[in-house]
């Protein structure tokens, strides 16, 4: 069937330019030239405009009805404050759509090209300019603080007994944390992240943790620059000069008191040139260019730095007797789903590791932009149930679902996590399954 309209469109597209060919070929023929428009041309096109009009609406309209509500139902609190605001803006595009191309349509018509007629010269007037510049600068200014008001009440301070709920966004996972039984987050550096510890949460562990894996990487590095060719045989000449009694540290010989070695030095050299000696008859021995090994060098530098940033976190105190770095002991880490209570106002907490994302919930009418070393924020109260909604919707396998509406990489549209939306026991029995970070150390 597909296949048959396919066809037809085809087939109408080259009667259609085989008629127009027609029509070249006899206004040709006539002796009629296409810069000449006559009335029956002007008259033709004006009609054939307000046919378009009727299509283009009866169109659109088809579209409304057959499509109807193109939204998923909502299933916050402020979900309706949302689409009331949406519906408000959409009536108002609509209403508009239709009588400015009626007026456009109408005028291209009414006005068509007429031989015995004189367009009226209209420079300027002011009652116009003051009609369409006060009346769109009013609807628009009700529009934005319509728009504002709703924003703000969506995104105000949330209660005292709101959940509040961390997401935790990079290329191209998402990651959940809830607070502990302190009701508090513990403090989080991005020195600190780690496979073990994805969102750089700050503990004495965790720093040990993190100082430990980078003191291997600059041992591992420093063990590879020991073992450079190169250096190895310039550092061998030079021990072999000195002990030949060549230049000592660039003192002159006739320096007696420098020029000679003490048996202690020269019992140490004599073991360092034994180990070079060794070291270059091993496998051990690797050869850099000097830009691979300045490299290294540089590499080393970075991650000795990075330690010095690690060892200066100082521990803070939360108020009431919580330092910030004991709290964070009992945060859950989730990944795959995380869940919510129904009726509970949920505070979001948005973070970024990498790149700028989008947190986008459609259900709740949430989204919000996680942006790199800026914590953003949203606040949600749930209305509906997972399983209600599944019973709404008639299908067994819905979710609510978190998905990243920013265009952040390759595998963008890989990045989204399913959420559970049930009552407070089934939340709470939940949560208490869920592993603390501190048992996530080892």
């Amino acid at each position: 069937m597909k296949l048959l309209i396919l066809l037809v469109i085809v087939v109408g597209v080259i009667a259609l330019a085989q008629l127009a060919k027609i029509y070249q070929l006899s206004a040709r023929l006539r002796g009629h030239r296409e810069e000449e428009i006559s009335e029956a041309d002007t008259r033709l096109q004006g009609s054939l405009w307000i046919v378009f009009m009727f299509v283009l609406f009866g169109t659109t309209i088809w579209q409304f009805v057959r499509y109807g509500d193109y939204l998923p139902p909502s299933a916050s609190l402020h979900g309706e404050a949302v689409d009331t605001l949406l519906n408000f803006n959409l009536v108002l595009i609509i209403f508009l759509f239709f009588v400015i191309n009626a007026v456009l349509f109408v005028f291209s018509y009414k006005y068509r090209y007429d031989k015995n007629r004189k367009a009226h010269f209209f420079p300027h007037d002011n009652r116009l300019e003051l009609i369409w510049t006060v009346i769109p600068s009013i609807v628009l200014a009700i529009i934005i603080i319509y728009g504002l008001k709703t924003w703000t009440e969506m995104t105000g301070p949330a209660s005292d007994d709101a959940i509040r709920v961390e997401v935790y966004s990079k290329q191209f996972d998402w990651t959940v944390r809830y607070s502990g039984d302190n009701e508090e987050f513990g403090a989080t550096n991005f020195n600190l992240i780690t496979s073990s510890n994805p969102l750089g949460i700050i503990t004495q562990e965790g720093v040990d943790a993190a100082l430990l894996k980078s003191n291997q990487k600059i041992a591992k590095l420093k063990d590879v620059l020991r073992a450079e060719k190169g250096h190895l045989l310039a550092e061998k000449a030079e021990i072999e000069q000195i002990l030949d009694g060549g230049d000592n540290h660039g003192h002159s010989n006739d320096d007696h008191s420098h020029s000679q070695l003490s048996e202690e030095h020269k019992t140490h050299l004599m073991h360092r040139l034994h180990d070079i000696e060794e070291l270059l008859e091993s496998d051990k021995v690797t050869i850099m260019s000097d830009a691979a090994y300045e490299a290294k060098e540089d590499k080393i530098y970075r991650l000795e730095r990075h330690n010095q940033r690690i060892m200066e976190l100082k521990p803070y105190e939360l108020g009431e007797g919580l330092d910030a770095w004991e709290v964070g002991k009992d945060d859950r880490i989730v990944k795959s789903e995380f869940h919510l209570p129904v009726g509970r106002e949920i505070e979001f907490v948005f973070r970024s590791r990498d790149v700028i994302h989008s947190a986008f919930m459609p259900h709740f009418r949430a989204q919000m932009n996680t942006v790199p070393g800026l914590p953003t924020r949203f606040k949600v109260t749930t209305t509906i149930t997972t399983d209600s909604m599944r019973t709404i919707l008639d299908n067994p396998e819905f979710n609510y679902i978190l998905l990243c509406n920013k265009i952040c990489g390759s595998a963008h549209f890989n990045m989204s996590m399913n959420i559970v939306v049930e009552t407070q026991e089934k939340y709470d029995a939940w949560l208490s399954e869920q592993k603390v970070y501190i048992a996530e150390k080892n």
